[in-house]
């Protein structure tokens, strides 16, 4: 089974890094692009990358993502001519569907849940499957062409830019943080400022570990192994914390710090691309103060909760 979910996963891998081939090949066919050669050239890098990344040394891979790393420092990665939106059909396609238009959205999750949930397929592969079904149904409702989905594909892509793979090397970030054994090297220098046994500051440091350090990786879930072992465990749970509620708060306060950075590019900066907000930091602009709300009630409800 485990080798039916890779080579599944895998055919997912191989599906969207074409899709990034793609956008190069069109990227490139531009002349009127303002960087056309290191914008196609980062398309494809990461086409390659994701649908070739198996099959070829792990040092080619890091070379590769090293180069997109420079195009991009040098701004050589820019939005190009794509296809715009004919306000006149979209206003009449809106008219004609309604509410079906939620349907494929709907669907993804109907499909996927049931897959992550009862089979041993699992949740990466059950989100796959119900991105495929609702993209059937999508087309199906909107009697579109095939030829629109690239279309559109390559609108995002290029729409959403670099932004888009920022998640995937602030996991890597994670793993290589936990590995390097930072949470140790937080664990000590915590130890010198927080006295022994007290545990509202425990606490404190803990849920603010949490807030700073998921700002700075833009993940919760990679932050939570790295503070949880250098903070949690010798501040929190050592001193009686319940690890279960005090790990739950934890992870969710570190969510707090999803809300007020935009290194979290899946959840803050992709919206304000896709909208074309004029301000990049809009979306957390908004969502600031009820993030700081929420990181007070996160340390109350441990302080009392956990103990």
């Amino acid at each position: 089974m485990d080798a039916i979910v890779t080579n599944i996963l895998e055919f997912f891998f191989i599906v969207i890094g074409l899709l990034l081939i793609y956008t190069a090949s069109k990227v490139f066919r531009d002349v009127n692009h303002p960087t056309r050669f290191g914008t196609a050239l980062f398309w494809l890098l990461l086409g390659i990358v994701f649908a070739f990344g198996n099959f070829i040394p792990a040092m080619i891979d890091g070379v590769l993502i090293m180069v997109m790393g420079v195009l991009t420092l040098f701004k050589q990665v820019r939005l190009g001519e794509v296809k715009t939106v004919d306000e006149d059909k979209a206003l009449e396609a809106s008219d004609r569907l309604g509410n079906k238009i939620f349907i494929p959205v709907i669907a993804l999750a109907v499909v996927a849940v049931p897959i992550a949930q009862f089979t041993p397929l699992g949740g990466q592969v059950g989100i796959g499957i119900g991105a495929v079904v609702s993209l059937l149904i999508a087309i199906f409702l909107t009697k579109s062409k095939p030829k629109m989905v690239l279309d559109e594909g390559d609108r995002m892509i290029q729409q959403v830019g670099t932004t888009g793979i920022l998640p995937q090397l602030l996991a890597a970030l994670g793993v290589i943080f936990t590995a390097a054994g930072v949470g140790d090297v937080i664990a000590s220098g915590i130890s010198t400022f927080i006295p022994e046994g007290n545990r509202l500051l425990g606490v404190i440091a803990y849920v603010l570990g949490m807030v700073i350090f998921t700002m700075i990786m833009g993940n919760g879930f990679a932050a939570f192994t790295v503070i949880t072992a250098g903070i949690g465990l010798p501040f929190v749970i050592a001193q009686g914390g319940d690890p279960v509620i005090a790990g739950a708060l934890a992870l969710t306060a570190g969510f707090c710090g999803t809300l007020l950075t935009p290194m979290a590019a899946n959840f803050n900066a992709l919206p304000a691309a896709l909208l074309e907000m004029k301000n990049p930091n809009g979306v957390i602009k908004e969502q600031a103060p009820f993030a700081i709300i929420m990181i007070v009630v996160h340390i109350v409800l441990m302080y009392f909760w956990a103990f």
